[in-house]
C-alpha cells in the first residue's frame, strides 16, 4: 500500500490514530513529514465520551423545560456539538441550558430555547429557512443538522461572520448559506422563505422580513426594548396577512444595524 493512501485509510479510520502515524513517521525518517494533515469534518466531530453524555443530559432538561415534541429538533440538538460554538475558556459549561458570552457584545443562546423556537417555525421538507443573527453558528447548525431544509443566514458582525460560516464549513453542513450583512433587510435574492427565525431583538417587525415571507410561512422573532425582557412572536402568513401569536416572555441581545434605530413601527397585537 503507497503511503499515500495508507495515510488516507487510517484517516478515515480513526483520526487519532492518523496524528499518531505522523508523528511516528516524522520520528522514524528524521524529518519533518510530507503530508499536510487537514482538519475535516470527521476530525472534528470526533468527541469524548463525556461530551455526549452531557448533550445527553441536555436533551432530556431541554424536553422537561419546554415540552419539546418533534422529535427531529430533539435528535438534532443531540447530536450538535455545542461545546465547538463556545469560546475555549466556556467549553465546561457549554451543555449547560443557559446562554453564554461569545464576544463582541453577543452571546450563544441557551439551547433549550434555540430547540423550542425551532420547533415553533413547523418545518417541514425541502423549506428555505431564513435566520437573521448567525452569531456563534449554533442555530444555524441545528436547523442543517435536520437535514432535509436549506438555511440562509446571516451575521452583521465581521468576525462573527468569519468564524461561524468556517466553523459550519469544517462540520460538513453543506444546507447552511452564510453572509455578512444587516439582517434587517433580509436576503432577497433568496426570497421568499417558508421561514424566518430571528435571534436578536429589535423594537419592531422588520417590514422586509415580512416581505420576504412566503404564504404560509412562520417567522419567529423577539420583539421589544434592549436591556429588558421581550416578548416571543410567532408570525404566520395568511391571506397576505400576519397572524401574531404571543408566545411569552424572553431575553436577548438587541437588534444592530438599521433595526437599533427605526422605531416607528409598534408591537403586534396578539390573535
Amino acid at each position: 500500500m503507497k503511503l499515500l493512501t495508507l495515510f488516507k485509510h487510517i484517516r478515515e479510520k480513526s483520526p487519532y490514530a492518523f496524528f499518531l502515524f505522523v508523528l511516528l513517521n516524522t520520528l522514524l525518517t528524521g524529518c519533518e513529514s510530507q503530508v499536510t494533515v487537514t482538519p475535516t469534518s470527521t476530525t472534528f466531530k470526533v468527541e469524548k465520551m463525556e461530551s455526549i453524555k452531557a448533550r445527553e443530559q441536555l436533551v432530556e432538561d431541554s424536553i422537561e423545560r419546554q415540552g419539546l415534541q418533534d422529535e427531529d429538533v430533539i435528535e438534532a440538538l443531540g447530536n450538535v456539538p455545542r461545546h465547538l460554538f463556545v469560546p475555549d475558556n466556556m467549553v465546561d459549561k457549554a451543555y449547560e441550558d443557559r446562554p453564554l458570552p461569545i464576544g463582541y457584545g453577543q452571546t450563544i443562546s441557551q439551547p433549550s430555547l434555540v430547540a423550542w423556537m425551532t420547533e415553533l417555525l413547523e418545518l417541514e421538507p425541502g423549506d428555505k429557512v431564513l435566520e437573521i443573527g448567525t452569531g456563534s453558528g449554533y442555530q444555524a447548525a441545528i436547523l442543517a443538522e435536520l437535514g432535509y431544509v436549506d438555511v440562509y443566514s446571516i451575521e452583521i458582525v465581521p468576525e462573527l461572520y468569519g468564524r461561524s460560516s468556517n466553523l459550519l464549513g469544517q462540520l460538513g453542513y453543506e444546507n447552511v448559506q452564510v453572509k455578512q450583512g444587516d439582517g434587517y433587510f433580509g436576503w432577497e435574492e433568496y426570497a421568499p422563505f417558508d421561514a424566518i427565525i430571528v435571534t436578536a431583538a429589535p423594537d419592531h417587525l422588520p417590514s422586509p422580513l415580512a416581505e420576504q415571507l412566503d404564504e404560509g410561512g412562520t417567522i419567529v422573532i423577539p420583539i421589544g426594548p434592549p436591556g429588558f425582557y421581550q416578548t416571543l412572536w410567532k408570525f404566520v402568513k395568511q391571506d397576505g396577512e400576519l397572524i401574531a401569536y404571543n408566545m411569552g416572555s424572553v431575553m436577548f441581545v438587541p437588534f444592530t444595524g438599521a433595526g437599533a434605530s427605526e422605531h416607528q413601527e409598534q408591537e403586534p397585537t396578539p390573535e
